[in-house]
Protein backbone atom coordinates (compact mmCIF):
# COMPACT_ATOMS: atom_id res chain seq x y z
CA UNK A 1 0.00 0.00 0.00
CA UNK A 2 1.42 3.40 -1.01
CA UNK A 3 1.79 6.26 1.53
CA UNK A 4 -1.18 8.09 -0.04
CA UNK A 5 -3.31 4.95 0.13
CA UNK A 6 -2.35 4.56 3.80
CA UNK A 7 -3.49 8.14 4.48
CA UNK A 8 -6.80 7.44 2.76
CA UNK A 9 -7.35 4.21 4.71
CA UNK A 10 -6.61 5.99 7.97
CA UNK A 11 -9.14 8.66 7.00
CA UNK A 12 -11.82 6.03 6.25
CA UNK A 13 -11.19 4.21 9.53
CA UNK A 14 -11.43 7.47 11.49
CA UNK A 15 -14.49 8.94 9.79
CA UNK A 16 -16.51 5.79 10.43
CA UNK A 17 -16.44 6.56 14.16
CA UNK A 18 -17.17 10.32 13.90
CA UNK A 19 -20.54 11.34 15.32
CA UNK A 20 -20.27 15.13 15.83
CA UNK A 21 -19.12 18.20 13.93
CA UNK A 22 -16.05 18.47 16.16
CA UNK A 23 -15.07 14.87 15.43
CA UNK A 24 -15.58 15.32 11.68
CA UNK A 25 -13.45 18.47 11.86
CA UNK A 26 -10.61 16.64 13.62
CA UNK A 27 -10.63 13.79 11.10
CA UNK A 28 -10.54 16.10 8.08
CA UNK A 29 -7.94 18.42 9.65
CA UNK A 30 -5.59 15.49 10.17
CA UNK A 31 -6.15 14.32 6.59
CA UNK A 32 -5.42 17.80 5.21
CA UNK A 33 -2.20 18.03 7.17
CA UNK A 34 -1.09 14.53 6.14
CA UNK A 35 -1.54 15.59 2.50
CA UNK A 36 0.52 18.74 3.02
CA UNK A 37 -2.30 21.27 3.41
CA UNK A 38 -2.95 23.48 6.42
CA UNK A 39 -6.74 23.66 6.44
CA UNK A 40 -9.94 22.16 5.07
CA UNK A 41 -13.53 23.30 4.60
CA UNK A 42 -16.78 21.48 3.87
CA UNK A 43 -19.55 23.83 2.77
CA UNK A 44 -23.07 22.64 2.02
CA UNK A 45 -25.66 24.96 0.56
CA UNK A 46 -29.19 23.64 1.00
CA UNK A 47 -32.01 26.07 1.51
CA UNK A 48 -31.39 29.33 3.32
CA UNK A 49 -28.98 28.08 6.00
CA UNK A 50 -25.51 27.01 4.83
CA UNK A 51 -23.65 24.29 6.73
CA UNK A 52 -19.91 24.66 7.30
CA UNK A 53 -17.47 22.30 8.95
CA UNK A 54 -13.93 23.62 8.66
CA UNK A 55 -10.59 24.34 10.26
CA UNK A 56 -10.54 27.86 8.79
CA UNK A 57 -10.04 30.67 11.34
CA UNK A 58 -13.32 31.44 13.10
CA UNK A 59 -12.73 35.14 12.47
CA UNK A 60 -12.73 34.42 8.73
CA UNK A 61 -15.78 32.12 8.67
CA UNK A 62 -17.81 34.59 10.76
CA UNK A 63 -16.91 37.41 8.40
CA UNK A 64 -17.54 35.16 5.39
CA UNK A 65 -21.18 34.52 6.27
CA UNK A 66 -21.81 37.94 7.80
CA UNK A 67 -20.91 39.56 4.48
CA UNK A 68 -22.60 36.89 2.35
CA UNK A 69 -19.34 35.90 0.70
CA UNK A 70 -20.81 32.53 -0.32
CA UNK A 71 -22.54 34.46 -3.11
CA UNK A 72 -19.28 36.11 -4.24
CA UNK A 73 -16.70 33.39 -3.58
CA UNK A 74 -15.23 32.37 -6.99
CA UNK A 75 -14.49 28.88 -5.66
CA UNK A 76 -18.12 28.31 -4.66
CA UNK A 77 -19.32 29.76 -7.96
CA UNK A 78 -17.08 27.38 -9.87
CA UNK A 79 -18.16 24.43 -7.71
CA UNK A 80 -21.78 25.25 -8.57
CA UNK A 81 -21.03 25.24 -12.30
CA UNK A 82 -18.59 22.33 -12.62
CA UNK A 83 -18.50 18.69 -11.63
CA UNK A 84 -14.78 17.94 -11.88
CA UNK A 85 -12.29 18.52 -9.07
CA UNK A 86 -10.24 21.69 -9.58
CA UNK A 87 -7.36 23.64 -8.06
CA UNK A 88 -7.52 27.37 -7.41
CA UNK A 89 -5.66 30.37 -5.99
CA UNK A 90 -2.01 31.29 -6.02
CA UNK A 91 -0.72 33.89 -8.42
CA UNK A 92 -3.50 33.14 -10.92
CA UNK A 93 -6.16 34.39 -8.50
CA UNK A 94 -4.75 37.92 -8.65
CA UNK A 95 -5.53 38.00 -12.36
CA UNK A 96 -8.86 36.15 -12.38
CA UNK A 97 -12.38 37.48 -11.84
CA UNK A 98 -13.61 41.00 -11.32
CA UNK A 99 -12.23 43.53 -8.88
CA UNK A 100 -14.55 42.41 -6.08
CA UNK A 101 -13.50 38.78 -6.47
CA UNK A 102 -9.81 39.68 -6.56
CA UNK A 103 -10.31 41.67 -3.37
CA UNK A 104 -12.01 38.60 -1.86
CA UNK A 105 -8.97 36.41 -2.66
CA UNK A 106 -6.63 39.05 -1.22
CA UNK A 107 -8.65 39.15 1.98
CA UNK A 108 -8.74 35.35 2.26
CA UNK A 109 -4.95 35.30 1.93
CA UNK A 110 -4.63 37.46 5.05
CA UNK A 111 -6.39 34.64 6.94
CA UNK A 112 -3.96 32.01 5.62
CA UNK A 113 -6.11 30.80 2.71
CA UNK A 114 -4.09 31.27 -0.45
CA UNK A 115 -4.69 28.24 -2.69
CA UNK A 116 -6.33 24.84 -2.63
CA UNK A 117 -8.22 21.99 -4.21
CA UNK A 118 -12.01 21.74 -4.26
CA UNK A 119 -14.27 18.76 -4.91
CA UNK A 120 -17.74 19.86 -6.14
CA UNK A 121 -20.57 17.64 -4.89
CA UNK A 122 -23.94 17.91 -6.58
CA UNK A 123 -27.33 17.05 -5.12
CA UNK A 124 -30.87 17.18 -6.42
CA UNK A 125 -33.07 20.29 -6.57
CA UNK A 126 -30.13 22.66 -6.92
CA UNK A 127 -28.39 21.54 -3.75
CA UNK A 128 -24.61 21.51 -3.72
CA UNK A 129 -21.64 21.00 -1.45
CA UNK A 130 -17.92 21.48 -1.77
CA UNK A 131 -15.02 19.86 0.04
CA UNK A 132 -11.83 21.93 0.02
CA UNK A 133 -8.21 21.43 1.07
CA UNK A 134 -6.44 24.77 1.43
CA UNK A 135 -3.11 26.30 2.36
CA UNK A 136 -1.41 29.63 2.81
CA UNK A 137 1.95 28.19 1.78
CA UNK A 138 3.35 29.84 -1.34
CA UNK A 139 5.56 26.82 -2.02
CA UNK A 140 2.70 24.31 -2.19
CA UNK A 141 1.28 23.86 -5.66
CA UNK A 142 -2.17 22.18 -5.43
CA UNK A 143 -2.34 21.54 -9.17
CA UNK A 144 0.51 19.05 -8.82
CA UNK A 145 -1.39 17.09 -6.19
CA UNK A 146 -4.43 17.10 -8.48
CA UNK A 147 -2.33 15.48 -11.18
CA UNK A 148 -0.96 12.83 -8.78
CA UNK A 149 -3.95 12.08 -6.56
CA UNK A 150 -7.13 13.34 -8.19
CA UNK A 151 -9.12 10.15 -7.69
CA UNK A 152 -8.18 9.86 -4.01
CA UNK A 153 -9.06 13.47 -3.23
CA UNK A 154 -12.40 13.11 -4.98
CA UNK A 155 -13.13 9.99 -2.92
CA UNK A 156 -12.21 11.84 0.27
CA UNK A 157 -14.67 14.63 -0.55
CA UNK A 158 -17.49 12.24 -1.41
CA UNK A 159 -16.91 10.07 1.66
CA UNK A 160 -16.87 13.11 3.93
CA UNK A 161 -20.10 14.41 2.40
CA UNK A 162 -21.87 11.04 2.71
CA UNK A 163 -20.81 10.41 6.31
CA UNK A 164 -21.79 13.93 7.39
CA UNK A 165 -25.21 13.45 5.79
CA UNK A 166 -25.66 9.99 7.30
CA UNK A 167 -24.54 10.92 10.83
CA UNK A 168 -25.23 14.59 11.46
CA UNK A 169 -28.49 14.84 9.51
CA UNK A 170 -29.91 11.88 11.43
CA UNK A 171 -28.81 13.40 14.75
CA UNK A 172 -30.33 16.72 13.73
CA UNK A 173 -33.60 15.03 12.80
CA UNK A 174 -33.67 13.17 16.12
CA UNK A 175 -33.04 16.39 18.04
CA UNK A 176 -35.76 18.13 16.07
CA UNK A 177 -38.29 15.35 16.75
CA UNK A 178 -37.32 15.28 20.42
CA UNK A 179 -38.06 18.98 20.68
CA UNK A 180 -41.37 18.48 18.85
CA UNK A 181 -42.56 15.66 21.13
CA UNK A 182 -44.31 17.11 24.15
CA UNK A 183 -43.42 16.03 27.66
CA UNK A 184 -46.74 14.19 27.94
CA UNK A 185 -46.17 12.36 24.64
CA UNK A 186 -42.75 11.17 25.81
CA UNK A 187 -44.19 10.22 29.17
CA UNK A 188 -46.95 8.09 27.63
CA UNK A 189 -44.49 6.44 25.23
CA UNK A 190 -42.13 5.66 28.10
CA UNK A 191 -44.92 3.87 29.98
CA UNK A 192 -45.87 1.91 26.85
CA UNK A 193 -42.20 0.88 26.55
CA UNK A 194 -42.45 -0.52 30.09
CA UNK A 195 -45.40 -2.67 29.14
CA UNK A 196 -48.23 -0.58 30.54
CA UNK A 197 -51.63 -0.44 28.83
CA UNK A 198 -53.51 2.73 27.97
CA UNK A 199 -55.78 2.13 30.96
CA UNK A 200 -52.73 1.74 33.24
CA UNK A 201 -51.18 4.95 31.94
CA UNK A 202 -54.42 6.87 32.45
CA UNK A 203 -54.32 5.95 36.16
CA UNK A 204 -50.59 6.60 36.52
CA UNK A 205 -50.60 10.08 34.99
CA UNK A 206 -54.15 10.89 36.07
CA UNK A 207 -55.69 11.68 32.70
CA UNK A 208 -58.50 10.06 30.70
CA UNK A 209 -57.70 6.97 28.57
CA UNK A 210 -58.91 8.88 25.52
CA UNK A 211 -56.33 11.60 26.27
CA UNK A 212 -53.58 8.97 26.59
CA UNK A 213 -54.57 7.65 23.18
CA UNK A 214 -54.49 11.18 21.79
CA UNK A 215 -50.91 11.73 22.97
CA UNK A 216 -49.77 8.35 21.66
CA UNK A 217 -51.35 8.98 18.27
CA UNK A 218 -49.54 12.33 18.07
CA UNK A 219 -46.21 10.73 18.95
CA UNK A 220 -46.77 7.97 16.39
CA UNK A 221 -47.49 10.51 13.66
CA UNK A 222 -44.41 12.60 14.51
CA UNK A 223 -42.15 9.54 14.41
CA UNK A 224 -43.72 8.21 11.22
CA UNK A 225 -44.65 4.91 12.84
CA UNK A 226 -47.49 2.63 11.70
CA UNK A 227 -48.09 1.08 15.13
CA UNK A 228 -47.34 1.68 18.80
CA UNK A 229 -44.64 -1.04 18.98
CA UNK A 230 -42.92 0.52 15.97
CA UNK A 231 -43.31 3.97 17.55
CA UNK A 232 -41.65 2.80 20.78
CA UNK A 233 -38.86 1.08 18.87
CA UNK A 234 -38.19 4.22 16.83
CA UNK A 235 -38.22 6.44 19.91
CA UNK A 236 -35.73 4.11 21.64
CA UNK A 237 -33.53 4.01 18.53
CA UNK A 238 -33.38 7.79 18.48
CA UNK A 239 -32.69 8.02 22.19
CA UNK A 240 -35.88 9.95 22.92
CA UNK A 241 -36.92 7.88 25.93
CA UNK A 242 -34.85 8.05 29.10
Amino acid sequence: MSPVECIFQEFIDAIQTATSEDEFERVATRLAQRLGFQRFAYLRLTGETPMLISSYPKSWTSRYFQLGYQQLDPVVRRARAERALFSWGGEASTLAGNREQRRFFDEATTFGIRSGITVPIRGGFGRMAAFTLATGDRDLHPERLVADGEDLIRLVGLHFHCYVAARLDVLSASTRVASELTQRERQCLAWIARGKTIADIAVLVQIAPRTVGFHLDNARAKLGAASLPQCVAEALRRGLLS
